[in-house]
């Protein structure tokens, strides 16, 4: 307990007065409270922990003081959507999506902040988040929770919100490593690439979040990657993560996702999170035989311990004990508000409709349960917001059952209080506001005729286990919305998605305005959004394709059957989302980086220097009619021939109206690199490189050339 210490050495002490039955102990989980496992196992009573909705449980050992491990899911808040105690609600967060899109590290760290204080206030001390795979499959049922299709954006974005969370002395994870980028046969896929497009793209996401966030565990995912279970895969644990990358932290397991007791623990398995998910206990008195018959060392056992007690003690969970009380509910709320407020993303604002004016007017708010709150994602992320009710539950849709004869919800979709309807009467008190749920189509056209302008809310709801089937809104929402323009051309779609969605109906409405899934301040900020008194200011995260056919697999890939293996070839390489576009020049719906704001910006003066470490710098103007930020974005193309560009930095800058600045970056050498897989390492190639710098991935007006010697940098 000298604190002086560093971690490792702390860690070192601890483990010489262990017992191997209590190292092994600290490798293996249980499921948590009042859960009960697809195994049916459950632990022994008294090793359970009494905390509702615990995703996970590693005891302690009271002997040496080493306090149990107690685990929530808390991707975007406290996950308390099992068996609900009254006053057990929490604070719900927007969705990943909606954080990558604000372009702001520092709100996401604050972000991080909120989510690592109600856990500790919840006496949970590891928080299962740092969720970011990128989004190669766009319908992917996860992708609201990840930061988008961008390595950069994805890593810095998903570091930060780590940073926040363990701020409050809770380990955070970073997951699902690597590749997890579908629902769909998630378990039995295998992921196929080579590895410098996998270094140049998902890994380097991981690689940037890991030396942002520093988490404290890694989680291994379910799928297979080039073959191998992810969570024995010694490449990817064993070379990349711990050997390159030097990761000192710990790796559990994604709840199912151990398929082996020696395979995993060699391959680089640490932890099996929940022994009662898994076919098979795999650690435990398992792990304890292969090591009698020599099949796992009683190094490699130390090396597991070790890891596990030197992020306890690095992240404070020895030194600050979590306990109950209170949450700074306040508070959070005003955080998330701004997280919410910019990362909403203005597509479209024709002909004046936005910002709407203060005065007394009719305005028709239609669909998407707009009198009740703003959706939010399905799965294991699920939040019980702050003032849920049962009223807020929404059955989706029906799915059979094995036997056919019975049908049952696909899921529930759950609305974060308050309602639009409210926060929007009371933004404009003097307006005549009424609703339609928009069931009845010929109503709702007719509300629109009456109105001086109408709103309406897209919903398309996103879960973990199931991909979305296709980029259309469900349940005929585009002809609703069709059928509403055309009755009143000062229509506003406020689409409420996990991800991009086609716009049919995009040349007949005034204004489209993506507010993601935005959490329990997400309608207090739609309202600002549309009254003016927030200029929007986020920037899409991820490339809208505007049909199926414009990405790199039309249909999602599936096995033959349901749970036979298949494999999915990732062709595109390290060309994911606006790169495939650029590379197949094709024109998306709307690009990467794109988002609009009531004001204009203009950008000049690009000067790029190579003197010691390349830097980039640009004037950004506000020339518009008020105040708002700017997300000035820099790209580069390599001397390569393929002219595609990728991101290499951003600034976001707040400008008074007529106000200038000079924004400068200084990439990362890796982003101007290849991996090259013979040398294992990076490798800065010399020649001719063309850095652009603009509003957006297909904005880019400025472009300047400069010339780079061979670099040769570590993996």
């Amino acid at each position: 307990m000298d604190t002086a210490l560093p971690p490792d050495e702390r860690a070192e002490l601890l483990l010489a007065r262990m017992t191997q039955d209590e190292q092994l102990q600290l490798v293996m989980g249980y499921p948590g409270a009042n859960t009960r496992p697809p195994s049916g196992r459950m632990p022994p009573e008294e090793l359970r922990p009494l905390l509702p909705g615990t995703a996970g449980y590693v005891p302690g050992i009271p002997r040496l003081g080493v306090p149990a491990l107690i685990e929530s899911d808390a991707g975007l808040g406290i996950a308390n959507n099992f068996h609900l105690r009254p006053g057990d609600e929490a604070t719900a967060l927007p969705s990943g999506l909606a954080t990558a899109a604000t372009w702001n590290s520092a709100l996401a760290e604050a972000a991080g902040s909120v989510i690592g204080a109600e856990a500790r206030d919840r006496a949970f001390n590891v928080v299962l988040g740092g969720a970011m795979n990128l989004a190669r499959e766009t319908r992917g049922g996860r992708t609201f929770e990840y930061a988008g299709e961008d390595p950069l954006l994805a890593g810095v974005i998903t570091g930060s919100v780590i940073r926040g969370i363990q701020s409050q002395h809770v380990i955070c994870t970073v997951k699902h490593y690597a590749l997890n980028d579908q629902e769909t046969g998630r378990t039995v896929l295998s992921a196929n690439i080579d590895e410098t497009d996998a270094r140049e793209s998902d890994l380097l996401a991981f690689e940037i979040a890991v030396e942002q966030g520093d988490p404290g565990a890694a989680m291994c995912a379910y799928d297979r990657y080039n073959g191998t279970y992810a969570c024995e895969n010694d490449p990817l644990l064993n070379g990349v993560l711990k050997g390159d990358w030097k990761y000192p932290g710990w790796v559990l397991s994604d709840w199912g996702a151990v398929h082996s007791t020696a395979e995993a623990a060699n391959g680089g398995l640490d932890q099996e999170s929940s022994e009662g998910s898994d076919r098979e206990q795999y650690f435990g008195p398992a792990l304890k035989q292969a090591i009698a018959d020599g099949k796992v060392t009683p190094q490699r056992l130390h090396d597991m311990v070790h890891r596990i007690l030197r992020s306890m003690f690095a992240h404070g969970v020895f030194d600050y004990p979590a306990t109950r009380q209170l949450s700074a509910l306040e508070a959070h709320r005003q955080i998330v508000y701004r997280d919410a407020a910019e990362g909403m993303v203005l597509l479209k604002n024709e002909r004046g409709i936005l910002p709407l004016p203060h005065m007394a007017q009719r305005i028709a708010l239609i669909g998407a349960h707009a009198d009740v709150g703003m959706l939010s994602g399905g799965g294991s992320s699920q939040v019980m917001p702050i003032g849920h009710t049962s009223a807020d539950d929404f059955p989706v849709g029906a799915a059979e059952v094995a036997s056919g004869a019975k049908v049952r919800p696909a899921g529930t979709e759950i609305y974060d209080p308050p309602s639009p309807l409210a926060t929007i009467l009371q933004a404009n008190p003097a307006a005549n506001v009424q609703y339609a749920d928009g069931e009845d189509v010929a109503a709702a056209t007719e509300l629109a005729r009456q109105s001086d302008v109408v709103i309406v809310f897209a919903r398309q709801w996103m879960s973990e286990g199931r991909d979305v089937p296709n980029l259309r809104l469900p349940n005929d929402q585009d002809a609703l919305i069709q059928a509403v323009a055309a009755a009143n051309p000062r229509t506003v779609v406020v689409l409420e998605t996990g991800g991009p969605v086609a716009m049919p109906w995009l040349d007949q409405v005034g204004a489209v305005l993506e507010a993601w899934y935005a959490g329990n301040a997400g309608a207090t900020a739609l309202a600002q959004v549309l009254f003016g008194n927030v200029n929007p200011s986020g920037k899409l995260p991820i490339t809208f394709p505007a049909s199926e056919e414009q990405l790199p697999r039309p249909s999602i890939p599936r096995g033959a059957a349901p749970g036979a293996p298949f494999d999915i070839d990732y062709f595109e390489g390290a060309n994911v989302g606006y790169r495939w576009f650029q590379g197949r020049n094709l024109t998306p719906l709307f690009p990467f980086g794109y988002g609009l704001s009531y004001s204009s910006f203009h950008l000049d003066g690009l000067a790029v220097t190579s003197k010691g470490r390349l830097t980039a710098s640009v004037n950004v103007t506000n020339d518009g009619p008020r105040g708002g930020m700017e997300t000035v974005q820099f790209y580069a193309a390599l001397p390569d021939g393929t002219g595609i560009r990728r991101l290499i930095g951003w600034s976001k800058v707040p400008l008074k109206v007529h106000e200038r600045r000079r924004v400068t970056i200084a990439p990362d050498p890796r982003l101007l690199a290849r991996f090259d897989e013979a040398a294992h390492g990076w490798r800065v190639a010399a020649g001719d490189y063309i850095i652009s710098a603009g509003a957006s991935s297909a904005s880019l007006p400025l472009n300047a050339t400069v010339k780079l010697t061979a670099q040769q940098l570590p993996p």
